[in-house]
């Protein structure tokens, strides 16, 4: 028997009010209402977690261990769940063995392509693979790059080895590693670098041809400081040390694969007079090409499976990549839409698909294409649950859920069930945005000076030279992969590093930070309590001295159940207050700091009186996050709070320019408004501020627009148009222009 919903009964995670829901099969339905209304929690943290934990109880115990744990979600019952996939938008990461290519597979099948139709011959198509001892680049192991020690920043040749020649910090006079050195032997510990006759600087770099050097206990073999630095694998490494080895050193270009990251053999493989490497350095758009225009034969069925793949990639807006470029590189929406990819080419039917945000990075054009594979997942038989802000996606929905009314402890509740149009008649905050349009700006203001960037090219910028004016609100445009980011977070920036930029990386998510620790008011909270009670202030830090011992200052205790879900519930102790007993007998104004850290920011801007935490208390509220509470843990954030969270941190901070790449990401259409309110205080003030966006109603409200394409990648890179909001609609190239006045 075959259901027709799934059914949600009693759903109260984070702010859900008991919600009761039937979610309609086999078609698309898209979640709204403002950020912290209590769609993700609804989505992500209900639905998706216990479709995701029922699945991974199908599998075994010892599989179990392995996998991310989802705790089972405070609902009632939900019934009739299909398997999930979820699709969201962590950036995909991976190190610097993975790119697109190998990330979606395709690259695979290119392998596959060069296995039976290269010349000449080499061998299975793992001969291709840069991640195989059998096809990576002996020298640099398959990176593309090599390390080298910069002997201008490691060593100080004036110094002997028992005065710190060594300037590494794991190198310091009486560490081991500089005992390998200065017991070897082989040196005059007191004589400096600069005297060493050629033998001994031959061998303080580059080794004792595999000698073994014998210490009190143990012996070992003797490497040179240029041996011992050129092993090291920078992508395994913690941050910490990375950033230290990058101090000391600098990647080049390796000598002998000159970056294709193979070995000769393969890249002497070749099909119409190109390498793997080269064709995995083309962007999409122009590899389909040269493989539709390769003759029939053995190899034109791999070749037509490629195709149809990459296709999916162009269909998505991602036809400026190429399959060689790292996955690390790429923002979080490219990153969301690449996750699409890979599950486009299955033929599953009957999933439960999960998107967040996908319109997320994209151009009003390029999301009728990803309508158009969303309605694809749908065809193909499966139910398609999406969290949106985008209007254009909402009104291909065939069901919408809006939740509201209001935000976090506001929230909560299903405010408007059923279809596009009946949303647009409602009287939901949703409803009434979507009636309103804020109209092409008339009356711009007039720029105060200009900040020029001169013969740009780099990426794919074409000698781009272009003024930005200052003391106006400029929106940079265009399609995704035109070079926006490039012009602004990469050229301009460099040229102006007092800029405020405020970007889309996520806030430090663990369960230790929260908005006070975040934006930096805790250290002052703590001062006001030392100053009012006498005591020391790191009595008042939950992640110190004053912190419950049972739950280490996190107010709840974790339990692990080994492979079944682990259990987190409320310290025992201090009862979710995080400090010991004595702490809270300190208090400020009547209030002890448990008390203080579960206010609102609304709540707090009332209770405090010191300056300096007021006025990140009153951006916080400006920027719509007045319900957050000073302690709640960052990880509890969705994606849209983090960022108003990073701009509310930067807001009181007297910058002459500011920098935002897609600042809306994750806003409600009635935050929309708030946030150009704040942008105008900014500008008002004298600031500059420049944001990188897709949104046409802030597009609209700009003084200033430099809009980049026409396409992406090598079909992008030139500036269209610099000016006034109206004049773009009467750009003969620019696709921004022809959206510009659509809903108008």
């Amino acid at each position: 028997m075959t259901h027709a919903h799934i059914e949600i009964r009693g759903a109260r995670e984070n702010n859900l009010k008991s919600v009761n829901l039937d979610l309609p099969k086999h078609q698309i339905t898209v979640f709204t209402g403002v950020s912290g209304s209590g769609k993700s929690s609804l989505v992500f943290d209900t639905v998706a977690a216990e479709a995701q934990r029922q699945l991974n109880e199908t599998l075994t115990a010892f599989v179990q261990g392995f996998m991310p744990h989802y705790g089972q979600p405070d609902v009632d019952r939900i019934a009739h769940l299909n398997a999930p996939i979820i699709i969201d938008q962590k950036r995909v990461g991976g190190g610097a063995r993975s790119t697109v290519g190998t990330y979606t597979d395709i690259a695979a099948v290119l392998r596959v392509l060069f296995s039976r139709a290269g010349q000449p011959a080499v061998g299975p198509a793992f001969h291709f693979s840069f991640n195989t001892p059998q096809g990576m680049c002996p020298e640099c192991e398959g990176l593309g790059q090599t390390v080298q020690l910069d002997l201008d920043r490691f060593l100080d040749q004036r110094r002997s080895l028992n005065g710190g020649a060594i300037l590494h910090p794991d190198y310091k006079v009486g560490k081991w590693m500089w005992k390998t050195y200065a017991n070897s032997g082989f040196f005059d510990n007191d004589k400096p670098l600069e005297q060493y006759t050629d033998e001994e600087m031959h061998r303080l770099l580059y080794g004792a041809g595999g000698q073994k050097v014998t210490f009190a206990d143990f012996n070992l073999t003797y490497l040179g400081l240029m041996e011992r630095f050129t092993r090291k694998d920078a992508a395994s490494m913690s941050e910490r040390s990375r950033a230290v080895f990058e101090q000391f050193t600098r990647a080049q270009v390796c000598p002998v694969c000159h970056g294709a990251r193979l070995k000769q053999a393969a890249l002497a493989c070749r099909i119409q007079d190109r390498n793997i490497a080269e064709l995995s350095d083309l962007e999409v758009t122009a590899l389909i090409d040269f493989l539709r225009a390769l003759p029939d034969g053995p190899a034109r069925r791999v070749a037509d499976e490629l195709t149809e793949r990459l296709t999916h990639m162009v269909d998505i807006g991602l036809g400026y990549l190429s399959l060689g470029r790292g996955t690390a590189t790429l923002s979080g929406g490219e990153s969301q839409r690449l996750k699409m990819i890979r599950h486009l080419g299955n033929s599953l039917t009957d999933m439960l698909y999960i998107l967040d945000e996908p319109s997320v990075g994209l151009h009003a054009r390029d999301v009728a294409r990803l309508n158009g594979l969303l309605r694809q997942l749908r065809d193909k038989g499966n139910t398609v649950l999406v969290v949106e802000h985008d209007p254009d996606v909402m009104s291909i929905a065939d069901h919408i859920v809006d939740m509201g009314p209001g935000a976090g402890m506001h929230g909560g509740e299903v405010v408007f069930e059923g279809q596009y149009d009946a949303l647009t008649r409602s009287d939901t905050l949703t409803g009434r945005h979507l009636r309103q349009q804020l109209p092409l700006k008339a009356e711009v203001r007039t720029p105060t000076g200009w900040m020029p960037i001169e013969h740009a090219t780099r990426h794919n910028l074409k000698d781009v030279t272009v003024q930005v004016p200052t003391g106006v609100l400029t929106v940079v445009t265009g399609v995704a992969g035109s070079g926006k980011s490039t012009l602004i977070n990469d050229v301009f920036v460099e040229r102006h590093p007092d800029a405020v930029v405020i970007d889309q990386s996520r806030v430090g998510a663990n369960s230790r930070s929260a908005p006070a620790t975040y934006t930096g008011i805790m250290d002052d909270i703590r001062k006001a309590f030392a100053k009012a009670s006498g005591a020391n202030a790191s009595l008042f830090s939950f992640n110190s001295e004053g912190s419950c011992p049972n739950c280490n200052g996190l107010g709840v205790v974790y339990t692990d159940l080994a492979f079944m879900e682990g259990v987190t519930s409320t310290c025992e102790v201090c009862e979710g207050r995080r400090y010991t007993p004595d702490v809270l007998t300190h208090t400020l104004r009547g209030r002890n700091i448990s008390e203080v850290l579960e206010m609102t920011a609304e709540e707090a801007l009332g209770f405090f009186t010191e300056k300096k935490i007021r006025a990140v208390l009153q951006a916080m509220n400006d920027v719509g996050l007045r319900y957050l509470k000073l302690g709640q843990p960052l990880s509890t954030l969705s994606g849209g709070e983090g960022q108003r969270l990073k701009l509310a941190t930067e807001l009181h901070k007297q910058g002459s320019v500011y920098v935002m790449d897609e600042p809306t990401t994750g806003l409600h259409l009635s935050d929309i408004g708030l946030f150009m309110g704040i942008i105008d205080r900014l500008v008002d003030a004298g600031n500059s501020v420049i944001l990188i966006e897709h949104h046409l109603d802030v597009i609209r409200q700009a003084d200033w627009i430099i809009d980049l394409g026409p396409e992406g990648g090598r079909a992008g890179g030139e500036v269209l148009y610099a000016g006034p909001p109206s004049g773009l609609l009467h750009a003969p190239r620019s696709i921004t222009g022809q959206y510009l006045d659509v809903r108008a």
